[in-house]
């Protein structure tokens, strides 16, 4: 008999676009999204998309009904130019908030990793009644947690922008083997790590108009770190249970951030992994076993 038989069918990932404004944003979802089972909405990271969640979407299905969106520009969501859609955490957190109330969702446990931190507090601020919990990867909210040699030429070009500190940054950042370098630099074996990873944001960064779309968000990212404050306020104010799951060998946002949330957060379950900035990718049965348990103990 096929394993897979054995399977709810609506424990099996799924896909799915849902019309936000004028966008089609993708999602990938597993479980019943009409049951009174938790919920859990992950929001993925540069470069990648909802792809990285394959995993966690796969595993959990059976117990949680999950949901991972692209934002626009990313993965298979629209792609609009520069000149159509503001590309700022503001906007792609506005966009996001909207699939979320579309798609049914009252009350969620955010799972935030890079890109998704600052979509993902931008949500919570908005709805503090509907976060019931966290799962932070590298998902940074403190100063401390923001580190100088990883962001490199991104912190001069926040500066000001100039031809030369783009240049850089395509020739550093967008490259094939750059994106290769993102998802394996700090992890243990790193020809474990699956290639598919950085071969899909290649392809997505590289269409056209994808280095200006990148380049926006990376420009707009500088606006977060002014929003930390408020974020570690509404965490010591509200105190969501709070999973941490953080590779140490990230070299965008070292471990001083994820110490960040001890300071805030009485509940939380906080654990340093030996990998990179996609701890997944290497960790993920240890993290969804995690989840699992975190969900059944600290989510109501």
């Amino acid at each position: 008999m096929n394993a897979e038989q054995n399977i709810e069918p609506e424990s099996r990932v799924r896909y799915g676009t849902e019309k936000v404004d004028d966008l089609d944003i993708f999602y990938r979802e597993a479980g019943d999204p009409k049951s009174n089972k938790p919920a859990l909405v992950l929001l993925h990271g540069f470069p990648s998309s909802s792809h990285q969640y394959r995993e966690v979407l796969a595993a959990l299905g059976d117990e949680y009904y999950l949901i991972a969106p692209d934002y626009p520009g990313y993965g298979n969501s629209s792609f609009p130019s520069v000149d159509e859609y503001e590309y700022t955490f503001d906007n792609v957190a506005k966009t996001m908030d909207k699939f979320l109330i579309q798609r049914g969702l009252k009350e969620y446990v955010l799972m935030i990793q890079d890109f998704g931190a600052p979509v993902g507090f931008r949500i919570a601020l908005d709805h503090p009644e509907k976060v019931k919990g966290f799962v932070v990867m590298n998902g940074n909210a403190y100063e401390e947690g923001i580190a100088p040699e990883g962001w490199g030429p991104v912190l001069d070009y926040w500066k000001g922008k100039t031809p030369e500190l783009e240049k850089t940054i395509k020739e550093n950042v967008f490259t094939l083997e750059g994106m290769k370098w993102q998802y394996t630099h700090g992890t243990r074996k790193p020809e474990s790590i699956n290639p598919d990873n950085w071969v899909l944001d290649y392809y997505n960064i590289s269409r056209p108009g994808g280095h200006e779309m990148a380049l926006k968000m990376f420009y707009d990212y500088q606006n977060n770190l002014k929003l930390y404050p408020k974020w570690q306020s509404y965490l010591r104010e509200n105190q969501p249970p709070m999973l941490l799951v953080w590779g140490k060998n990230d070299a965008f946002f070292p471990v001083p951030g994820a110490e960040g949330y001890k300071r805030d957060i009485k509940d939380i379950d906080y654990n340093i992994l030996d990998t990179g900035h996609f701890a997944l990718e290497e960790e993920a049965p240890f993290i969804i076993r995690k989840m699992r348990g975190f969900m059944k103990t600290k989510v109501k």
